[in-house]
């Protein structure tokens, strides 16, 4: 699969936090999030590993309890299960890749 970067396809997920997956295999699945400055991701969990990429923006990772003010560049890997959302400091552009494959995100 290969996939041309374009500006449709982006789903609302809460105001203020918008997704589009960008590509996906038979066990990854990779997604650009668009998160708008003073908007919360409330803490969720879901069996799915989580590992992502702050492109551009700020913002604050709340993982398993603890925060992480993340900048351009900073990554990270949630296991599946374990509770995480965010604080949106500045508008920003984070890419997520999950595994296995979140069927609700086809």
């Amino acid at each position: 699969m290969f996939c041309k970067k374009n500006d449709s396809g982006y789903i609302e997920v809460i105001e203020g936090i918008e997704r589009k997956t960008t590509a996906h295999g038979e066990k990854t699945l990779m997604t650009e999030f668009r998160l708008a400055k003073g908007h919360t991701l409330p803490l969720h969990s879901h069996p799915h590993e989580q590992t992502g990429c702050l492109v551009s923006g700020r913002m604050v990772l709340i993982i398993d309890g603890t925060e992480h003010e993340a900048g351009p560049g900073d990554s990270w890997c949630i296991r599946g299960g374990v509770e995480h959302g965010a604080r949106v400091i500045e508008d920003a552009i984070a890419v997520e890749v999950f595994a296995p494959v979140r069927e609700e995100y086809l």
